[in-house]
């Protein structure tokens, strides 16, 4: 039996500061009841009028659809704004997903599943008692209040998922400290740049009226690894024209454009839509145009240009590439790759099968090596890994190489890291730099498989 009609109405539109938190404006007399239904959504209370919607997997403008679906069905009145009902009609998908063979319905079901693990945190129903750096990404152990039952959490932010569960959380912490032993912290881990995004969202809008244009922030002379990201695109023009011997050529797919060497044996493709920490950079190398794919690499859209104007140059350059069998890295080739780390005076710290070169002083910016990952010619896991601000496991820009990287191009790239200056714009001192989005560390192609275009848009 339909409801009978409220007298209220609810318009939906676009966060006017977050890139896709949507926001809820609550009218009329029975305001409150389109209020406590909204917070059944996932809305929260900025003020008695006022609700947002943000959450860690972007699909805000979806589940903001499917709110103002419940709320007509109640009888109360909504309104999507253009903008807003242009992001719910947007088709995209996560750049290199790490689990591809899910559907889009099967990828908001794991992201939502996520989405309630990171409410239940954040409102305290569950208590992390440690976590630990596994790899690429965080795991943590923890117990819910109401319940008592405990869990083993894997991953981060969209991704986050339980994978085990316990009777007591005795019994939790022993397993953990056991799978984990020195890596282990207690407590929950820092947020990721994503939760720090998605918190900024929940605060309230602050006055609509008109503000005074700011002024254009100076800039200053940085380390290469701090500088600001810099025109991408605007690189692989200059790149293709400084060398003849490289043709560039459009896919299917008009966001992305590969880079081939006229040997055919070594391409760069670059995604033109990706944004912050998806991969905007995709280098393979082959021993033969027909052969499998020697090594491969990957840098995010937010890595400084001129850390991948090195990189780009130093492909160019035959001596470092040149065809041949793919060998390892000895323990040699590694210390002469690291050699400009040390001689600038970066700390090395060795850590299981982990070794990492840190930045002096409070500079966020590192190297590290995975000897597990460098005798796994096929694992998903990268051998090296270069990165800056915030940590390894949750960088603001990093790259990623796989085995039998040629260390002439590791040693290259890492004097640059080392001693190279870029350019960056002064932050306002009362707006902090926004870390950027934290997708999950992407598993990187089969051997022998070409880098894939992107069909649809990412983010």
């Amino acid at each position: 039996m339909p409801h009978s009609p409220l007298d209220a109405h609810v318009q939906f539109d676009t966060h006017p500061a977050h890139a896709s938190a949507v926001t809820a404006t609550l009218t009329g007399p029975h305001h409150r009841t389109a209020l406590a239904l909204l917070a059944t959504h996932g809305f929260e209370t900025l003020d008695p009028h006022t609700m947002v919607l943000a959450r860690l997997d972007h699909e805000e403008a979806y589940w903001a659809d499917q709110a103002a679906q419940a709320l007509n069905a109640e009888g109360i009145t909504t309104e999507i704004t253009p903008s807003l009902r242009e992001a719910i009609a947007e088709e995209w998908t996560w750049a290199n997903y790490p689990m591809p063979w899910c559907t889009r319905a099967e990828i908001r079901e794991v992201s939502n599943e996520a989405q309630k693990i990171y409410d239940d945190i954040r409102h305290g129903r569950l208590l992390i008692h440690a976590h630990a750096e596994d790899g690429w990404t965080i795991v943590a152990v923890g117990t819910y209040r109401d319940s008592g039952k405990s869990v083993y959490l894997h991953g981060e932010n969209h991704l986050r998922q339980v994978t085990d569960t316990f009777d007591s959380p005795t019994q939790a912490i022993t397993a953990f400290e056991h799978t984990h032993g020195d890596a282990l912290r207690s407590g929950p881990a820092p947020m990721t740049d994503t939760e720090r995004q998605t918190a900024q969202a929940r605060v309230a809008l602050g006055s609509t009226g008109t503000t005074r244009a700011p002024s254009t922030p100076p800039i200053e002379s940085v380390p290469a690894y701090d500088a600001d990201p810099g025109d991408h695109d605007a690189l692989l023009e200059d790149f293709l024209t400084e060398n003849n011997d490289w043709e560039k050529y459009r896919t299917w797919d008009d966001n992305t454009t590969i880079a081939n060497h006229e040997s055919l044996t070594l391409r760069a493709l670059i995604d033109h839509d990706a944004e912050c920490r998806d991969m905007k950079w995709t280098i393979a190398a082959y021993e033969s145009p027909v052969s499998e794919r020697l090594w491969h690499a990957t840098a995010t859209a937010t890595t400084p240009v001129e850390i991948v104007r090195t990189l780009l140059n130093s492909l160019a350059s035959d001596y470092v590439w040149g065809a041949g069998p793919a060998t390892g890295v000895s323990e040699t080739e590694i210390a002469e790759a690291t050699r400009p780390l040390t001689d600038a005076g970066w700390k090395q710290i060795v850590e299981g099968r982990w070794i990492r070169w840190e930045a002096p002083g409070e500079d966020a910016a590192g190297v590290q090596f995975d000897a597990f990952a460098a005798q796994k010619p096929n694992s998903p896991l990268p051998t090296w890994t270069v990165w800056g601000g915030n940590a390894v496991h949750q960088p603001t820009w990093a790259l990623h190489f796989s085995p039998y990287t040629p260390a002439a191009v590791l040693q290259d790239l890492i004097f640059e890291l080392a001693e190279g200056q870029g350019r960056r714009q002064v932050p306002a001192a009362t707006t902090p730099r926004l870390a950027m989005l934290t997708p999950q560390a992407p598993a990187p192609a089969p051997p022998g498989q070409a880098p894939a275009a992107v069909s649809t848009q990412t983010r």
